[in-house]
């Protein structure tokens, strides 16, 4: 009997020493699971951190990007028509493009077909210059983004030939005075011996669109004239 108590007692022992073995390591291996799942949801925080970064830079770049985009997507609408009257016109669409200043390249447009008809009513012997007191400029949208620019150059008849011109252009620009006598000293060699620039009163409009019309006798198509 006493040996058998021995034994049980052994038993008791090793059983007890096992299990307590069994825990810590079964405890352990919990800790390192625990741990794994803990890094792989750390890891995964964090890639899921970086794609959001990405994302909302790329998002601040198309947004950067979204006026100019928009700008030059947007149809422009620059038509001019030319009667033997006047020339008008109407631009809409971007008032800047980066730093071009998109609007405004309408007065270039109007000023290059003012010149074409003048010299087109000179040729036929309708001896005209466009009358500067009745010129109309509109604005509507300036700051906006979108311009709408109305335009109409009148003319008028005149009895000698030599009492029209054939040469138009402009100088001006938003919200800032027409570099004038720039444009006056760019023009001098174009002009005949004893001619002169015939310059308007500053034109504007509300939103600050400020233009001087210029005309003169083309020393080509007026060469009589000296």
């Amino acid at each position: 009997m006493k040996v058998i108590r021995i034994i049980w007692t052994v038993l008791f022992v090793i059983f007890i020493g096992v299990f307590f073995v069994g825990k810590r390591i079964s405890e352990g291996i919990g800790n390192s699971l625990e741990n794994s799942i803990k890094g792989v949801y750390e890891v995964s925080n964090s890639t899921n951190s970086m794609n959001r970064i990405k994302r909302d830079s790329l998002k601040e770049v198309e947004l950067a990007n979204f006026d100019s985009i928009t700008a030059a997507k947007i149809k422009v609408s620059d038509t001019i028509k030319c009667l033997d009257s006047s020339c008008e016109g109407i631009y809409v669409g971007p008032e800047f493009v980066g730093n071009s200043d998109i609007a405004h390249q309408f007065s270039n447009k109007m000023a290059l077909m003012v010149g074409n008809k003048l010299k087109e009513l000179y040729n036929l012997g309708k001896y005209s210059k466009v009358d500067f007191s009745k010129i109309n400029m509109k604005t509507v949208g300036m700051g906006s983004g979108i311009v709408t620019y109305e335009l109409k150059i009148p003319f008028k008849k005149v009895e000698e030939k030599c009492d029209a011109y054939t040469s138009f252009d402009h100088v001006g620009g938003w919200n800032h005075k027409p570099a004038l006598i720039r444009r006056k000293e760019e023009l001098k060699d174009v002009l005949m011996k004893g001619q002169t620039l015939d310059i308007s009163e500053l034109k504007s409009t509300p939103e600050g669109l400020q233009e001087y019309w210029i005309q003169w006798r083309n020393k080509i198509n007026q060469s009589d004239c000296r």
